[in-house]
């Protein structure tokens, strides 16, 4: 991998522009000008403001996330569909066999340790916080059926609902389930992973979110435009990550009082997220090989422990058989749950499936630029097939181990705790039906935590990556800001306005940066074109 020092291939690229051209060198940081003063300085004041106008914050958070989603809920599912699609025509065409890193680039990871690190980063406190909640939640509004008032529907139900009917209830609460966490969400990842990694591993260009706009703006990427899509990568980047700091600390403490009685203040959770922003300031410092990479490998294999458990333990000829029939309801549901036109369930599109796309573009900047940095060396065909396609089995695999087993409770008349449950609370609450309740509890905790720190850790080193004008080995200092930084954040929203105000920051940074990555697939296009022409 590339120190981040060398100028520019002139080879590659008709431009001079050179790695940390732009940098300041001050109290032995090495800092981008003004990419980092402008984020660093904004990030402070507004978690400032927010600790010292806490009710004033918690109302603008309150406006803020259904003002977005309802307005521009049509950018986000067209953008959304965009780069799925994008990412099916790479695969089938001649640009897919383009090498990142060039014709003799070898890869830096195996596919354990690629996959492990990139799974990680993409969803882990996600999957561990919705696996039972959301399969549970879409199947009760579905069952309950459609009601309106003054003709617009005032239901939570995906689609047409299916009132009355628990097994077309439960076969769409599947196939809602896993649209938001398929195709849809990894090939957002995978258009910014792959439009960083060929800029910069073919082209020589920074690894920074402005590179990738070189086809498009040319020069003027490294002027003030590129400071404005750099910022923006900060803030989207930062602000996702809070989101799902929040909830992961949520859900840990809810199990911590599950289990030992810990009491769920706000005290609490502020306490919890900083002894794990500790956890992760640790793998921080040791570096991407030796703390996030081992880290990575040790919660898949915690992850894959807890869903043998779960799968072994629940309903496990019934848990198999729904996988399939999971994936086939997924694909028949597809074209009516991408669709933003007519749609009647604007509940559901808007408060469901705007609000992860949104959630998703938020963490791109992070995600992409996480497995750009583990990804030289693949095909583009293989990248995208193995950032696109696997993942979105996997994921499958595992919301229908959790979304199953809870579901065959809740069918079956037992799981009425379960329904009952907090959204925090769902996972530990079905394990009570199962032997061994205290280790899956137990194990459950420890893999939001960990996933946690992996979070925080991958997404400091990218944070420090754009403010360092692309220098991937910056001083340890600028990562451990930003890994306090993300911290803090997490703190203030959850004080500022819990659940409501995490999302509604995840929506506002994801928004502006939907435009951005449409733009983005414009520039992979011309880029690998290209390169295919030996230009």
């Amino acid at each position: 991998m590339s120190d981040g020092t060398e100028p520019i291939p002139p080879e590659s690229t008709d431009t001079d522009y050179e790695v940390g051209q732009d940098n300041v060198q001050v109290m032995g940081l090495d800092i981008h000008n003004p990419v980092f003063a402008v984020s660093a300085l904004t990030i402070v004041a507004f978690v400032f403001f927010s600790l010292v106008f806490r009710e004033e914050a918690g109302e603008f958070f309150g406006w803020l996330r259904p003002a977005l989603t309802s307005n521009f809920d049509w950018v986000f599912m067209i953008a959304c569909n965009i780069f799925v699609l994008f990412c099916l025509f790479l695969i089938v065409t001649p640009l897919g066999s383009i090498r990142l890193g060039g014709a003799e680039a070898k890869p830096d990871y195996s596919y354990m340790g690629w996959f492990s690190m990139l799974f990680a980063a993409g969803m882990g406190i996600g999957l561990v916080f919705w696996g039972v909640a959301e399969p549970i939640s879409h199947y009760g509004s579905s069952l309950g059926g459609i009601a309106a008032e003054d003709g617009l529907r005032t239901d939570w139900a995906p689609l047409g609902a299916a009132e009355g009917n628990p097994e077309q209830a439960r076969d769409l609460a599947m196939a809602a389930t896993i649209f938001h966490w398929g195709l849809h969400p990894w090939a957002i990842y995978a258009v910014v992973a792959l439009a960083l990694a060929f800029f910069s591993f073919n082209r020589g260009l920074p690894l920074t979110m402005r590179s990738v706009f070189y086809p498009i703006f040319g020069e003027a990427t490294w002027g003030p435009l590129g400071h404005i899509i750099d910022v923006l990568a900060v803030f989207a980047t930062i602000f996702g990550l809070a989101t799902s700091l929040g909830l992961g600390a949520t859900q840990a403490l809810a199990g911590l009082n599950y289990l030992f009685d810990v009491p769920v203040t706000d005290g609490m959770k502020v306490l919890l997220i900083i002894l794990i922003t500790v956890f992760a300031l640790v793998s921080v410092v040791a570096g991407l090989d030796k703390g996030v990479k081992r880290l990575s490998e040790a919660n898949m294999i915690l992850a894959a422990l807890l869903l043998l458990l779960v799968l072994v333990v629940g309903p496990t000829m019934l848990i198999l058989s729904g996988f399939f029939n999971s994936l086939i309801d997924y694909v028949e549901q597809l074209p009516s749950l991408s669709n933003w036109m007519g749609r009647e369930d604007t509940n559901f599109m808007q408060g469901w499936t705007t609000f992860y796309w949104a959630w998703w573009i938020s963490w791109s900047p992070f995600v992409g630029m996480f497995i750009a940095r583990i990804s030289r060396g693949r095909t583009v065909r293989e990248f995208v097939v193995c950032v696109l396609l696997i993942p979105t089995v996997v994921g499958t695999l595992w919301m229908s181990v959790f979304g199953g087993a809870a579901l065959d409770q809740v069918m079956s008349g037992t799981g009425q705790a379960l329904s009952d449950a907090a959204l925090e609370l769902k996972m530990f609450t079905m394990f009570e039906a199962f032997p061994m309740t205290g280790l899956l509890s137990f194990i459950g905790i420890i893999l939001v935590v960990v996933f946690f720190v992996t979070s925080s850790d991958s997404g400091s080193l990218v944070i420090d990556t754009i403010t360092a004008g692309g220098k991937t080995n910056a001083p340890t200092a600028q990562r451990v800001f930003w890994c306090i930084l993300e911290g803090a954040i997490a703190i203030v929203l959850l004080l500022g306005g819990g659940l409501g105000a995490l999302q509604a920051a995840a929506v506002a940074t994801g928004f502006p940066f939907a435009i951005v990555l449409m733009l983005m697939c414009l520039s992979i296009f011309i880029g690998l074109t290209r390169e295919k022409r030996g230009k």
